[in-house]
């Protein structure tokens, strides 16, 4: 299971630990992976292509492949608009900008690239994507973000956003995995590619004002005017990511009483302390990465962070410090739901199903329709769009909601706008967010949550995702009756990769992992301490039988 805390943890990283910049993208150039080696071959998780060029699995030839998988694919779907490239702050994130761009203006492709190479958000690409679609049937934008999200130092990664503005479909990353590993296997021949300082100077490559765009619109998804009225303190931890210019932007430009407490750009990130296990890695809300700031937390009466490109939020409060990601999507839903009155009456609440059914009761008192997914973001794009979903949430302190007018904002999690809804919450109601979960707790019960990992191989990790309701022969979990046995997720229908067993008052959910060589089991009790961990050692024998078949 879940091995225990480093002794670490919490702790600045040594000279040691941080990674040798210059070999790593040495590596990136030099090394070229092997089509034949699963571990090196092109792979689309829930959040694009990871990996790390020491280990030949984010290599210049991954990027290149990528890239012109992508061409082909919007030639083949008819997408002639504009491609917005954003980049985060990871030190492999830039020569893959680079060897993105080569490709792109060769295939000529309009790429739409950040005002003076600023660091470029997820949320901005989503922001972008959509307002140049907005009543548009030709000329259709799409968009590539190079970024690991909260990864450590050495990993790189890749994204693409279709014309939704939301991340890709498994239909979508599916063709150009295929795609760009039949290039890799092909020796990248039928790569098109020109010199770095030619594709810059293409008539296809052009600047775009992501920052201002995007601080000038979220005026219309954030109470600024009470924000600045209240005159509460507010603070920032960028982590090192994309966002920083965005929140210098913010504070300047609403006149907010924001203080950036970390403006330091490194990819190294050598200012963070060490995560649960020892390494670095950018999770604003894992409390040891968290650290820095939460000590910083009685000068603010809310402070939030982001990761490296701003699509995870972290909210700090002085009440409480670090809150867990359910506890503030509970009070998130809540709120905006009760303080949005031009949203459309129907909306619904959007959450996958790993997240804390606090947030199911939440919506139940609300009088809301619960929209309940398989994990990742991508199941909650067309209800944003639509605005049948007014608040999409997943438990990795993922999320996005409307604008205040009902209109879609960000079919991507966008990680400023919760943070900034912090902000909003704390001046309106007079009370901090951990102060308003409290209260939900008192009147709609309190959770009790955990999740567990251990180690899969590639066929346990297949046996899991087949695991069918009929193989569960179990009629109560820990002491209450099992209502609901399900493989496949109540808002959709679309299949979970695993299972999920419900009770009245706890369930646990048992995944593989889409990213790494992992399985997952999640668990929630509204009846304590006690109840979680007999609901846990249940699961374990659930998910033990499955794999020894």
């Amino acid at each position: 299971m879940t091995p225990p805390n480093s002794a670490q943890a919490g702790q600045r990283a040594t000279p040691d630990q941080l990674v040798d910049v210059a070999a790593l993208q040495q590596a990136y150039f030099d090394r070229r992976p092997d089509p034949a080696t699963a571990a090196q071959r092109v792979a689309f998780g829930t959040s694009g292509h990871r990996g790390c060029s020491f280990d030949g699995s984010f290599n210049e030839a991954h990027v290149l492949a990528i890239t012109q998988a992508i061409c082909d694919y919007r030639r083949e779907q008819g997408i002639d608009g504009p491609l917005f490239l954003g980049i985060d702050t990871h030190a492999l994130s830039r020569p893959a900008f680079d060897s993105a761009l080569e490709v792109l203006a060769a295939n000529g492709v309009e790429a739409r690239i950040a005002a003076g190479d600023e660091f470029t958000p997820t949320p901005a690409i989503s922001h972008a994507i959509l307002v140049h679609n907005r009543g548009r049937e030709r000329g259709l934008a799409d968009g590539i973000v190079i970024t690991p999200s909260h990864n450590p130092p050495q990993d790189g990664g890749f994204k693409y956003n279709p014309t939704h503005g939301g991340p890709a479909d498994t239909a979508v990353t599916g063709a150009i995995e295929q795609r760009a590993n039949a290039l890799l296997q092909e020796n990248l021949a039928a790569v098109r590619r020109m010199p770095l300082a030619q594709a810059r100077r293409a008539p296809t490559t052009r600047e775009h004002d992501f920052v201002s765009a995007y601080v000038a619109d979220i005026a219309n998804v954030i109470d600024f005017d009470g924000i600045r009225a209240s005159g509460i303190r507010l603070g920032v931890d960028p982590l090192g990511g994309a966002g920083l210019a965005y929140w210098q932007r913010i504070a300047q430009d609403y006149r907010l009483a924001l203080d950036v407490v970390n403006t330091r750009i490194d990819p190294q990130f050598g200012f963070m302390t060490l995560d649960w296990d020892g390494r670095i890695r950018m999770d604003p809300s894992s409390p040891p990465a968290m650290r820095s700031l939460v000590e910083l937390r009685d000068r603010f009466d809310v402070a939030f962070a982001c990761d490296p490109d701003h699509d995870r939020h972290g909210i700090v409060t002085r009440s409480g410090g670090l809150m867990q990601p359910n506890a503030y999507l509970a009070v998130m839903a809540d709120y905006l739901f009760t303080h949005r009155p031009q949203w459309p009456a129907n909306a619904g609440v959007g959450k996958t199903l790993v997240s804390s059914a606090l947030i199911d009761r939440v919506a139940a008192r609300l009088g809301r329709p619960l929209v309940e997914t398989p994990v990742g973001f991508k199941w909650f794009v067309d209800g944003l769009c639509s605005g049948t979903l007014g608040f999409g949430a997943e438990e990795s302190a993922g999320a996005s909601f409307l604008r205040r007018d009902g209109g879609v904002w960000s079919t991507d999690k966008d990680g400023l706008a919760p943070a900034l809804l912090s902000a909003e919450i704390t001046a309106r109601l007079g009370r901090d967010p951990h102060e308003r979960y409290r209260e939900l707790c008192s009147e709609l019960g309190e959770p009790y949550s955990s999740r567990k990992d251990a180690p899969a191989t590639p066929e346990q990790k297949k046996k899991l995702a087949r695991l069918t309701p009929a193989q569960i022969g179990a009629t109560a979990l820990a002491g209450e009756p099992i209502e609901q046995v399900l493989d496949k997720a109540p808002g959709n229908g679309a299949g979970i990769g695993g299972i999920k067993v419900v009770c009245a008052n706890g369930w646990f959910a048992a995944r593989p992992s889409g990213t790494e060589a992992i399985y997952k089991i999640y668990a929630e009790s509204f009846r304590g301490e006690d109840h979680l961990q007999q609901i846990l050692a249940e699961a374990q024998a659930v998910v033990d039988a499955t794999l020894a078949e």
